[in-house]
């Protein structure tokens, strides 16, 4: 007999599982979309410096001040989205709003006038870098990340979401990597072949986008059922929350600050890691070419990474599986810093970082998803979209200052892009930032994870937080 494809299912807790492939395929699509999105951001600084030739200073300000303001942006636009109707279904509709513009962006990235002088092109540069980051992908990435929380209640299938939108996110910074410096060069190695690249960028982030919100539009939510598992249930709206109150909710959070941390530190070192590959292969190995080489060769980790790290997760737990990544990583870029200018340990290290931590990438959402149920319990409001957004913060911020450690390490090195050979200022430069700096940034945000023990104390925050809503319940 065939199975009953509209059966109820439940995980192992009970709870009931509402998504179907198509599901996880098209939330793959809405992440790989914004992944490309974010990613796109991390080649900015080489195609300013090198391809269109603004001052190493000037971009180091530039994306600062982008990410600043992003950041402060993800705050406010995750209380206007809380304060917003339409129930839990309301997330995805920001997204089909926004498909069209998020692709145009992606073109006009590239069409600096820098024949107009210095000063048009940073106004330039930095009104485009707000447009990317701090309106379109905020006002996208916000509610796609509360999606995750009102999708579905079942842990197993959140789970299988944030594990999901991993592979999707580090396969979208994976094919920027590969292909960003070869295709350009391909086509000529000018703005005008980046202007073109961006162009097939566009295209395909509008094709993503547009197949999650089509599968997210028609799909049924956990507030899609009632309790005796029937369809149709009437959607609670939570009370909004004075945007003020909100935040001194969160910060009062523990959980939500040391996640909060975690995304800004990691994000400074996914920052720096975007950028410096290109400048490492260019002025230590002499070939930027290099750099699709390592990102194609990285694949096998990547691969290997994601089919290991369910099971990693559920032998080690989150904060092991965290605490693996954080110290694996610093570790391997501890022996770089011995050993800087061999190409086949700078591969090596390079594929096992990217192993070490890539079940740990898989936790981003479930952490945050995480702290909102912490929420619900310490305040009896979610406040889902706001959560994310910002957590959201502490990514933008510490993608700015990743820029700005960037644009500084580079400035003190004294770096000239006209120049044939580095100079030795360079060369002590781009290790710092490469070598060093990992180490230092893995083992602070590894002291900051030791006091997360939010795992273990949740099944019994969720038992009366439900014990809560049946007394409420049994009161009407």
């Amino acid at each position: 007999m065939s199975k009953d494809k509209n059966a109820d299912r439940f995980d192992k807790a009970g709870a009931r599982r509402v998504m179907r492939t198509k599901d996880y395929l098209s939330d793959f699509s809405g992440q790989l979309a914004l992944g490309l999105m974010a990613n796109l951001v991390g080649q900015l600084n080489y195609f300013y410096t090198d391809k269109v030739g603004i001052a190493v200073g000037s971009v180091g300000i530039v994306l600062a001040i982008a990410k600043v303001i992003n950041a402060f942006t993800d705050v406010i636009v995750g209380n206007i989205i809380d304060h917003s109707a339409g129930g839990d279904h309301k997330y995805i509709k920001w997204m089909g709003r926004l498909t069209v513009p998020a692709a145009l962006i992606m073109v006009l990235m590239f069409t600096v006038p820098i024949q107009a002088g210095q000063i048009p092109a940073v106004i330039y540069a930095l009104v485009t870098n707000l447009l990317l980051s701090a309106v379109l992908y905020t006002f996208i990435a916000t509610p796609f990340s509360a999606i995750m929380v009102v999708r579905t209640r079942s842990l197993t299938e959140r789970g299988n979401m944030g594990l999901i939108r991993a592979v999707a996110n580090y396969g979208a910074g994976m094919l920027i990597s590969i292909l960003t410096i070869p295709v350009t060069n391909m086509l000529g190695g000018t703005q005008s072949a980046w202007i073109k690249y961006g162009v097939i960028l566009g295209l395909l982030i509008l094709l993503l986008f547009l197949i999650c919100w089509n599968n997210g539009r028609k799909a049924k939510f956990a507030c899609d059922y009632t309790d005796n598992m029937q369809v149709g249930a009437e959607e609670e709206e939570e009370e909004p929350v004075p945007f003020k109150e909100a935040m001194t909710m969160l910060l009062k959070n523990k959980y939500w600050v040391i996640v909060l941390l975690f995304n800004l530190i990691t994000s400074i070192t996914s920052a720096i890691v975007a950028s410096g590959g290109t400048y490492y292969c260019k002025w230590i190995f002499g070939n930027d070419n290099l750099v699709g080489l390592i990102g194609a060769v990285g694949m096998l980790a990547t691969v290997v990474g994601f089919a290991l790290s369910k099971p990693i997760i559920a032998k080690l737990g989150i904060k092991r599986t965290i605490s693996f990544g954080l110290v694996g990583a610093a570790v391997l870029a501890g022996i770089r810093c011995f050993i800087p200018t061999n190409f086949m340990v700078y591969v090596v290290t390079s594929l096992l970082g990217s192993f070490v931590q890539i079940p740990m990438m898989s936790l981003y959402g479930v952490l945050t998803a995480m702290t909102v149920d912490y929420n619900e319990w310490k305040y009896d409001k979610k406040l889902v979209a706001m959560s994310g957004g910002a957590i959201g913060f502490g990514s933008k911020v510490g993608s700015g200052v990743g820029s700005v450690l960037l644009a500084a390490f580079l400035a003190i090195g004294a770096y000239d892009a006209t120049l044939e050979v580095a100079s030795t200022s360079m060369t002590y430069s781009i290790y710092g930032f490469s070598n060093y700096l990992p180490v230092v940034i893995n083992l602070v945000m590894f002291l900051i994870f030791r006091k997360f023990d939010l795992e273990e104390k949740l099944p019994k925050m969720r038992e009366e937080v439900a014990a809560r809503k049946a007394a409420k319940s049994a009161e009407k």
